[in-house]
């Protein structure tokens, strides 16, 4: 998951279509979301083959590393769509509402896991749930875009679908059952889409995009239509 993260991201730098020259919130983005996925990393290794009294301490910081994350994916998103860069696999006016909550929903399950830490059976696996969501900006680079609209969202979160349905296979392999918690991380992972398709597509969706654009470039784009592609170079 770290590698799909870092290879979208990377993919779109060496094309140019990406570059180090945007907003300060962008750059606070990078750093806690990336900062996120090093401390996932290495909390993974540690209570693999490392410390488990390290990686317990390191958890800490953990969670205050997710009040962050709820704070700046949301911010970075809405300055996106006010400057009329709105990510065009999306309707701007889906991804004002998808993003916010797809940031929530991954913080909602990794505090779970939290809470749930002296249970690492669902400890594990419902922090396996909520990085999976994160790889969704890192596949939407690699998929190739302009050929599966408008279809692209689908198949992105299809593609995030798939690491904890790998979970699911390892423990029909490895236990011969599926653990609960795959269950609760698919089954979130599949009602907050659900809910942001009948939020973005309604009143309310349509009023909240004109309140983040009001007197802003992203005020152009139609709310409801894919935005240009990028250019490259």
């Amino acid at each position: 998951m770290a590698a799909v993260i870092v290879a979208g991201f990377a993919f779109f730098v060496v094309m140019g279509i990406s570059s180090f020259n945007a907003p300060l919130v962008v750059h606070a983005h990078a750093l806690v979301f990336f900062g996120w996925v090093t401390i996932y990393v290495a909390q993974t290794w540690l209570a693999t083959r490392g410390s488990i009294a390290l990686h317990r301490k390191l958890g800490w910081i953990g969670a205050g590393w997710l009040v962050a994350m709820a704070i700046v994916g949301p911010l970075v998103a809405i300055e996106a769509i006010r400057l009329g860069r709105a990510a065009p696999v999306y309707e701007p006016a889906f991804f004002v509402v998808m993003a916010p909550l797809a940031v929530w929903t991954f913080v909602g399950l990794s505090t779970a896991a939290i809470v749930m830490r002296r249970r690492t059976d669902w400890h594990r696996r419902l922090h396996f749930s909520g990085m999976a969501i994160l790889t969704g900006p890192g596949l939407g680079r690699l998929i190739p875009a302009p050929l599966v609209m408008p279809h692209a969202s689908i198949i992105e979160v299809t593609l995030i679908l798939m690491f904890p349905l790998a979970g699911v296979l390892w423990d029909l392999r490895t236990r011969g059952r599926v653990h609960p918690a795959w269950w609760w991380g698919i089954g979130t992972i599949l009602l907050v889409r659900g809910l942001t398709n009948l939020i973005a597509y309604s009143p309310i969706g349509l009023a909240i995009f004109e309140a983040v654009t009001a007197g802003q470039p992203g005020g152009a784009l139609a709310p409801y239509e894919y935005p240009p592609m990028p250019s490259m170079g």
